[in-house]
């Protein structure tokens, strides 16, 4: 009998790539990340762990682990008794953090004119085209999702894990309003103009001008996501209070 050792890493390396199945507990952090991303789940609305796990047909320990999720990524916030609930955070919270952002993804910008592959900025390219191409009939949470994705590629080629992490702290917190602030028309023109600035600074391997244009994106990121959340206060104050029963806390 052989004692050869089999390298199946390199027997399998030209084969399909075996997918990973994904849990129960990311599957309901999927839904309940697009319910509050679209208010479905509003700010603030406690959310009671046996009613929700109910109302999705899955038992409290997946969706425990799917609220932990969430809280990481600063969605759900829980209460000193752990109670949880939707996160509402003030626009000074979101005014504050939002300009943290925007000088960590300046460096980031800086580093990634070094350090990024010819490859990584051919796909920052065309994240700015997919979406300087997209239609108005494009899906809210897709356009967003192509717009974080261009900001999170630019740090990934960084090559910082330091600050990878500290985007990544910040940038959770403040998911819900830079997605607000997408869905605004008025203010994706701008937001894409300022993409394609930056685009062409990485192409370049300009460090401080596409660090200059990340602040100065971040910095009217600071006015737009403030104009949209201080309207859409406005709004709810002048809307009568509706009461919900336990049964419709997933309804629309």
């Amino acid at each position: 009998m052989s004692s050869t050792r089999t390298d199946f890493k390199t027997l399998l390396a030209d084969g399909p790539a075996v997918a990973p199945r994904r849990s129960l507990a990311s599957e309901a952090a999927d839904v309940l990340r697009e319910m509050i991303l679209l208010e479905k789940l509003t700010p603030g609305l406690p959310v009671p762990e046996r009613d929700l796990a109910e109302a999705l047909g899955i038992s409290r320990t997946p969706l425990k682990e799917a609220l932990l999720i969430l809280k990481s990524e600063g969605l759900i916030v829980h209460s000193a008794t752990r109670r949880s609930s939707v996160a509402d955070p003030s626009l000074e919270e979101v005014s504050e953090n939002l300009i943290v952002l925007g000088v960590l993804e300046a460096l980031a910008g800086e580093l990634a004119c070094k350090h990024a592959s010819d490859a990584e900025i051919t796909q920052i390219l065309e994240l700015c085209d997919r979406m300087r191409n997209a239609s108005l009939e494009t899906d809210p949470l897709n356009f967003f999702s192509w717009d974080m994705e261009f900001h999170q590629s630019i740090v990934r080629a960084a090559r910082n894990t330091p600050l990878m992490e500290s985007h990544r702290v910040y940038n959770a917190r403040l998911w819900r309003a830079r997605f607000i602030s997408s869905k605004r028309r008025t203010s994706q023109d701008t937001m894409l103009g300022h993409h394609d600035l930056i685009a062409e600074a990485l192409q370049k391997r300009d460090g401080p001008e596409a660090g200059r244009q990340l602040r100065r994106h971040l910095e009217t990121a600071v006015i737009n996501i403030t104009e949209a959340l201080g309207t859409k206060n406005q709004a709810v104050s002048e809307t009568p209070t509706n009461n919900h029963s336990k049964n419709n806390l997933l309804d629309g």
